[in-house]
């Protein structure tokens, strides 16, 4: 706890020093502007006050120094303490699918950067947010403090509690994930209001947009996402818990897809995609991407549990094809396969990959393949796509199992 009160202090330091210059003149205001243009926009994002707000409020100030290169890409970054800033995308659709409104009270539940809150005080009329970890928490509450905004009350504690001196409320955005909605959080969401939240077990989470109407929830379900949990009891109650020594992976079979939204169900960030019902190598549904601007993202990801402790290498095995593949905008912008491992903290520790497939392979190519896990790991992502090439690619019949 010393060394995390001293990362803290010195964090704080650095930002006091350098706030006010890195306002007064903004040098990331050029890639501010092509991320809510090739991140957000592009992916269909249109409530011009939802991207007003993030393109002013400074997602840089948010991260910590090491990172601040990356401040822009849309991904999620590791903030210490086990837990990440949210991809701007997730921001800014969280965002406009609340419908904010400029007299609304939010009450928002993060878990320790302080962003979401900054770009929705932007349009509404307060913020109360709580950050679920004490040190994150301050550093959060003293940036937004210094960045004057004024109409966001900070609280750290328990999120899943709400705020019931504060209640109720118009709107409630959750950015970590519970099992089930919360009911403290139902009982404080004012009648007539919204509330979003990713729901779901440890890494098959769904947001789910919920309506009060005289008292009742009227629920539905949006796309796939991938939170962090809840630190401490909630996670220790779940039901269902990750077990790391037996990975796998959710739908590999491309085959599910509830909402018919023509995504597939337990594969998040899809960029570029959609399913096909005629041809798969396997079932009755394949995976295609499309991708004809160099540079940009077409891709999917799927989180599950890996502990390399007990999971010394993993059996890998899918299908696919391609079409008019041409490489990205640099060499890591290629189509492939790739497994990213992640420690206790989740911090990244590596990544190892499959491909890239740069030849046209007209007919599906079975790829089997045995990938060793460093021994720290105990999270992995699976990313897999076009990633910034461009021309056509297919993929059917995704299977991982522990190695021998």
């Amino acid at each position: 706890m010393r060394h995390a009160l001293f990362y803290c202090s010195l964090f704080a330091f650095i930002l006091s020093v350098s706030i006010d210059t890195a306002l007064s003149q903004d040098a990331f205001t050029e890639q501010r502007l092509r991320m809510v243009q090739d991140h957000i926009v592009a992916e269909g994002v249109t409530d011009e006050r939802v991207l007003d707000a993030v393109r002013t409020v400074p997602r840089h100030l948010f991260v910590s120094p090491t990172l601040r290169n990356q401040a822009y890409s849309d991904q999620a970054l590791n903030i210490g303490f086990k837990q990440t800033i949210s991809p701007p995308f997730i921001v800014a659709y969280m965002t406009e699918v609340l419908d904010p409104q400029p007299t609304d009270k939010v009450l928002e539940i993060g878990t320790g950067s302080g962003y979401q809150a900054a770009v929705i005080s932007q349009i509404v009329g307060e913020v109360y947010t709580i950050e679920i970890v004490e040190p994150l928490g301050r550093r959060a509450g003293d940036l937004l403090k210094r960045l004057k905004y004024e109409n966001i009350h900070t609280r750290i504690g328990d999120g899943y509690q709400g705020w019931k001196e504060a209640a109720p409320f118009d709107k409630i955005i959750v950015t970590c994930s519970p099992e089930a909605v919360p009911q403290p959080l139902i009982d404080q969401l004012k009648d007539g209001g919204r509330m979003i939240i990713p729901i779901g077990h440890r890494y098959e989470q769904v947001f789910h947009l919920l309506e009060k109407k005289d008292g009742k929830l009227v629920e539905t379900k949006l796309i796939p996402t991938l939170f962090v949990p809840m630190t401490g009891k909630m996670e220790e109650l779940r039901e269902v818990k990750p077990d790391g020594a037996r990975p796998e992976i959710k739908n590999g079979g491309l085959e599910v897809d509830e909402n018919e939204d023509g995504l597939a169900d337990g594969w998040h960030y899809q960029r570029r995609s959609q399913l096909v019902s005629e041809g798969a190598k396997e079932g009755e549904r394949f995976l295609r991407f499309e991708n004809d601007v160099s540079g940009r993202e077409a891709h999917m990801l799927q989180g599950m549990a890996l502990d390399g402790s007990k999971v010394r290498s993993v059996n890998v095995e899918f299908y696919f094809r391609t079409k008019d593949i041409r490489q990205g905008q640099s060499n890591r912008e290629q189509p492939a396969f790739v497994l990213h491992f992640f420690n206790s903290q989740r911090v990244p520790i590596g990544n190892i990959a499959i491909g890239p497939w740069l030849a046209d392979s007209p007919e599906w190519t079975r790829v089997f393949r045995q990938l060793p896990v460093p021994k720290d790991a105990r999270e992995a992502i699976m990313q897999v796509g076009l990633n910034g090439a461009t021309g056509t690619l297919d993929l059917d019949g995704f299977k991982l199992e522990p190695g021998q």
